[in-house]
């Protein structure tokens, strides 16, 4: 983790700004925020276009200013705040205004591609960022880490699996590391067969067997591309080698990363499968905060299990693993071909396993160009963005035709 920004006097109240307000982790930080009001003073929401709830989480938050990446729903949103003392504003312009108010933390949890640029301009010096876009890191990690160098600002992990290994790596003694282990409930299709996964619907894949998450994600952990995109995000932010990192699946998702010394020691973080834990941890960091999340009783528990995946009937995580050795920009063409592909799966128009198919041939077609070179600036990201997910739609209407 990149350290040095200084957060605000912990008299005083956390000046917050929320990318991504009403999406599943917003929603589980405005729950933290409203259980401990005096601790946060909330600069600005941001959201893409929900205009009813980011109204009324911003009413709820007491925020000062509630944004939408939609223009069109600048009036629905103003009508909604119509009284209250709550700026409104819509559109990119207003979004990196939002995100350039004074602030001490910025948690950047936009999903997709599009919370790149606005992540990116959240980072500045004296600032700490609690991330959970995976974008930002697995389409431009080498980007986003510099400026974070650059800057001096502090970057903490906020999903359960980074978070985890935070907790238990000591970046101090890195040099002492052997691996770090990053574990994978394994999703709804654990068991089966890739015959019996030709025929798996939206509405089954939907089904996370532990955790509750958007849409896009629950699809990604039952390919269990999410698992690489996370290996990936590890690669940015502990100071490790790709070698060093694995994946091992724990159905029960009671540990959620291991760090293994080369002692023989073996640290893991251990807790309920409940998004509030990591971001409470992010919130108040170095201290913790109260949570009320149901407490483990490993009594109760019994068992934990873990085996190695299967990355013959799980094909999107071997992708993962190969295209992270290639750099940025496969990864950037990686992410941006699985967003499509599985919004087609969604949409009905492709197959569960025509999703790992789809960004496998995307990644060897533009390969085979030399279109994966290294990024300049974020522009080149979204550029190469743009050109794999045309790529990829051009492929699924094949498929289709």
């Amino acid at each position: 983790m990149a350290a040095g920004a200084t957060i605000a006097d912990a008299s005083m109240p956390t000046r917050i700004i929320v990318l991504g307000a009403t999406g599943s982790i917003g929603q589980s930080l405005a729950d933290l925020i409203e259980r401990n009001p005096e601790k946060f003073d909330v600069v600005a929401l941001v959201s893409n276009q929900n205009a009813s709830g980011l109204a009324e989480m911003a009413i709820r938050l007491n925020a000062s200013s509630a944004v939408l990446a939609d223009p069109e729903r600048y009036s629905e949103l103003k009508e909604r705040l119509q009284g209250s003392n709550i700026e409104v504003g819509a559109g990119e312009t207003a979004v990196l205004e939002a995100v350039d108010r004074d602030a001490d933390l910025v948690v950047g949890a936009i999903v997709g591609a599009a919370g790149l640029r606005p992540t990116l301009a959240a980072i500045k010096p004296g600032r700490r960022i609690a991330l959970a876009n995976k974008e930002c890191l697995v389409c431009a990690g080498d980007l986003f880490m510099e400026k974070i160098r650059q800057t001096g600002a502090e970057l903490l992990p906020v999903d359960s699996e980074h978070n985890a290994i935070f907790q238990v790596f000591e970046a101090d003694q890195a040099e002492q590391i052997e691996k770090v282990i990053l574990t994978a409930s394994g999703g709804p299709f654990r068991t089966f067969s890739k015959a019996e996964m030709i025929g798996v619907t939206p509405h089954q894949a939907l089904k996370h067997p532990n955790w509750d998450m958007g849409s896009r994600i629950t699809i990604d952990s039952a390919t269990m591309m999410n698992k690489g995109f996370e290996v990936i995000e590890a690669s940015h932010l502990f100071p490790i080698g790709h070698e060093q990192l694995e994946v091992l699946v724990h159905p029960q998702s009671t540990v959620h990363g291991l760090v293994q010394y080369k002692d023989g020691s073996l640290l893991a973080q251990l807790g309920s499968p409940d998004m509030r834990t990591p971001i409470a941890h992010c919130l108040a960091f170095p201290d913790r905060m109260a949570v009320p999340v149901k407490r483990l009783n490993l009594a109760e528990l019994g068992t934990l299990t873990f085996e190695a995946p299967d990355l013959d009937r799980f094909p999107a995580l071997r992708l993962a693993l190969e295209t992270m050795k290639a750099g940025d920009a496969a990864c950037a063409v990686l992410n941006a071909a699985d967003e499509v592909a599985v919004e087609a799966f969604l949409s009905g128009q492709i197959g569960f396993l025509d999703i790992p198919a789809a960004i496998e041939t995307v990644l060897d077609e533009l390969t085979s160009i030399g279109r994966l070179t290294a990024f300049a600036d974020v522009e080149d990201v979204l550029a190469l963005d743009f050109e794999a997910r045309q790529m990829t739609g051009r492929w699924i209407n094949s498929k289709c035709a």
